[in-house]
């Protein structure tokens, strides 16, 4: 059963007044770029998607499964193929960004083209960072295909799913699943590590952010507003002041979406 806790979005010494927002404490993780089908319910570019909007990464279900939506009937607006999910155009090989909100130790991570395994990426049993990105390739699929990664828990029978629609190769064309070997080369693995805040005290706020962009501590930031961290983008979803802590890899979904 999920329960939500709160987070403050200000202290006595930035705002006036504080602010609670509430998050999923069993929160979990999904793939955000290329943009998962939760990711682009989340976003909002696809639109009545139902409650997956505010629990992108809460698709959670039995190991195994080949499923967009995890066997969880509350989602499964995600392995609705009558959507027209929109396909993001991508190279042969293609960097998988997993953002996780609730890191487990993970025993591996799954990939499939149409129902195809296409490569496995050892977790080594062991916690991951916030931020993981995966380059699999995918060049013996080319034209339009769906791509269901899972993140198989280490300490836990459960995985998380996500689906992910693709044009392969740039362009269109292609048609139905092929076999594929596993790659000769393992999939690279590139963490990404928050960077640690600075020492001191949070500074004064200093208004509205450029457009675009670095995520600042003691910046006030409006929903909507787009900053880089560490190498990625997050776009606010809740108005704030930004406090040494509370970078946007640190509180992803509470306060940022991953872009």
């Amino acid at each position: 059963m999920r329960r939500s806790v709160a987070y403050p979005l200000a202290a006595a010494a930035a705002v006036a007044a504080p602010v609670l927002v509430a998050a999923p404490a069993s929160a979990h993780g999904y793939v955000s770029a290329p943009p998962s089908r939760q990711a682009l319910c989340a976003t909002g570019a696809v639109p009545d998607c139902g409650p997956i909007r505010f629990e992108p990464q809460s698709v959670e279900g039995p190991k195994g499964l080949k499923s967009c939506d995890g066997g969880l009937g509350q989602f499964a607006v995600l392995a609705d193929e009558s959507r027209d999910w929109p396909a993001a155009s991508v190279g042969t090989t293609v960097p998988f960004r997993w953002v996780f909100t609730a890191r487990h130790r993970t025993s591996n991570w799954e990939y499939f083209v149409d129902g195809t395994k296409v490569a496995t990426v050892d977790g080594g049993n062991r916690q991951p960072d916030a931020v993981v990105t995966h380059d699999i390739d995918l060049g013996a699929f080319p034209g339009k295909h769906t791509v269901l990664a899972v993140w198989n828990i280490g300490d836990t029978p459960n995985a998380f799913y996500s689906c992910i629609d693709l044009t392969i190769g740039g362009g269109g064309g292609g048609g139905g699943s092929q076999p594929a070997p596993e790659p000769s080369a393992p999939p690279t693995t590139r963490p990404t590590t928050p960077a640690p805040a600075p020492g001191g005290g949070a500074p004064a706020p200093t208004g509205e952010p450029a457009a675009g962009g670095t995520w600042k501590a003691g910046v006030t930031y409006k929903t909507g507003d787009v900053v880089t961290f560490d190498g990625a983008r997050f776009r606010c979803r809740q108005g704030h002041t930004a406090l040494q802590g509370w970078e946007p890899s640190q509180f992803t979904l509470a306060l940022w979406l991953p872009l």
